[in-house]
């Protein structure tokens, strides 16, 4: 399963929703806080449609910043600092004329110790006549126009941002009939979203942003483990009208660092399906230093391979997620926020994600698909057994053992009995 070229595929003109929730999970104890358009000043504001959302999480001797970008296609950017003293700077002016390099900045910038961003940049549509929900294998003529998520249009984010709750709701909207009904939504985050904080009214994107200071679980499956340093993104499609018969869809995610991301996403399997339901697997995309062993990864991207066809799923709602390998692109993504802040020796890879299986039904029997990614700095987290898996564990494993050394310290015993007495005196 390959990128597919832009060229290849035109897109439909239309209307489409995305809905975004970003949780931040700072180490314990951090400072949090959000800013909005940092360092515009009135009279100057910010065009429609362009929101730059700050979010600083201070540690004890170092700071993460994490960026949200509506500028083209959405972004999130992470940038992990030695520094408690760092600072973000946008130079408003270039970078709202389109002069991207250099306009943002992290400083002091002997500080940055690592930055990579995740982009979301196209969503594909094709027509699985033959039922495989195999994207490598289809021909060209299978795909309908993508979705583009650079020609979103979307709203100012100051009537939503809460710096209390560190949350905040990003809404953009695209022409298209076959979101006429629906919302293609992007949460970024590892909470569940309060009825409260989805719009009211239809053919929106929502951004969520939400920053905890505490590590654990979502509630919502696929239950990811997050760390400190690490946010949650969750894709959700729903009530999208379909343009074919067999109608199934699937993602285009780039990620750019300074290190570049691996050629291959490792697979790590486990015994363990707790928190995850029938899901044993977990897929991780490493970017570590050159010439590095993968206990020194500076940034990840790690999901499990599944998704979703109900938005309160039961274990038959659970559907494969397949990813294709990365391929290095000549390009930087389509994202002002990318292009504002990377140099032009920024690694650029990308690679497809794909849902369903072959023999199961199209996207059109649920009208609905949700897909969560975490993507952090440093090493990503790794699942631990459960007490409740060891205590299964020990129960299972243990009993056995436990009749076993009863079972033969009886038998010892009663063989001692019967020696004893079969012993007769001379006397």
């Amino acid at each position: 399963m390959s990128l597919l070229p832009p060229s290849s595929l035109q897109l439909f003109e239309g209307s489409a929703l995305l809905l975004c929730l970003l949780s931040v999970y700072s180490p314990q104890g951090a400072l949090v806080s959000l800013e909005l358009n940092p360092g515009l000043k009135p009279p100057s504001t910010a065009p429609p449609g362009v929101s730059l959302l700050h979010v600083r999480a201070v540690g004890g001797d170092d700071t993460l910043h994490v960026l949200l970008c509506s500028l083209e296609a959405p972004a999130v950017l992470l940038v992990h600092t030695n520094s408690t003293e760092s600072s973000l700077r946008v130079d408003w002016a270039a970078f709202l004329r389109g002069n991207y390099t250099g306009s943002v900045q992290v400083a002091p910038k002997s500080s940055v110790q690592y930055s990579s961003a995740l982009v979301f940049t196209r969503v594909w549509e094709y027509d699985d006549v033959n039922n495989t929900a195999d994207m490598q294998d289809l021909p060209v003529s299978s795909f309908l126009p993508p979705y583009e998520l650079r020609d979103f249009t979307w709203d100012n984010l100051n009537e939503t941002v809460d710096y209390t709750h560190h949350t905040a709701l990003l809404c953009g909207r695209h022409n298209t009939s076959s979101f006429s009904n629906g919302s293609l939504c992007l949460r970024v985050g590892a909470t569940t979203l309060k009825h409260s904080f989805y719009p009211k009214v239809l053919y929106r994107i929502t951004c969520m942003f939400s920053a905890f200071d505490s590590e654990g679980r979502e509630e919502e499956w696929p239950s990811l483990l997050h760390n400190a340093d690490s946010c949650q993104l969750r894709l959700c499609l729903d009530r999208v009208t379909p343009r074919a018969n067999q109608s199934r869809f699937g993602l285009e995610l780039q990620a750019v660092s300074e290190e570049g991301f691996q050629a291959s996403v490792d697979v790590h399997r486990s015994i363990d399906d707790e928190y995850t339901p029938s899901i044993f697997q977990v897929s991780q995309w490493l970017s570590p230093p050159a010439n590095s062993t993968p206990s020194s990864t500076q940034g990840y991207i790690q999901w499990k391979a599944v998704a979703y066809r109900k938005s309160k799923p039961v274990l038959e709602d659970a559907t494969p997620c397949r990813h294709s390998q990365p391929l290095d692109l000549p390009q930087a993504p389509p994202s002002g926020l990318v292009l504002a802040y990377f140099s032009k020796q920024a690694s650029t890879r990308g690679l497809n994600l794909s849902f369903s299986m072959a023999g199961d039904a199209s996207y059109s029997s649920t009208n609905f698909l949700s897909w969560t990614v975490l993507v952090g700095t440093g090493a990503p987290p790794a699942d631990f057994f459960s007490l409740l898996v060891i205590a299964i564990m020990a129960v299972g494993l243990g009993t056995p053992l436990a009749l076993i050394l009863v079972g033969g310290v009886y038998v010892y015993i009663q063989k001692r009995r019967q020696d004893s007495s079969a012993y007769e005196s001379i006397n």
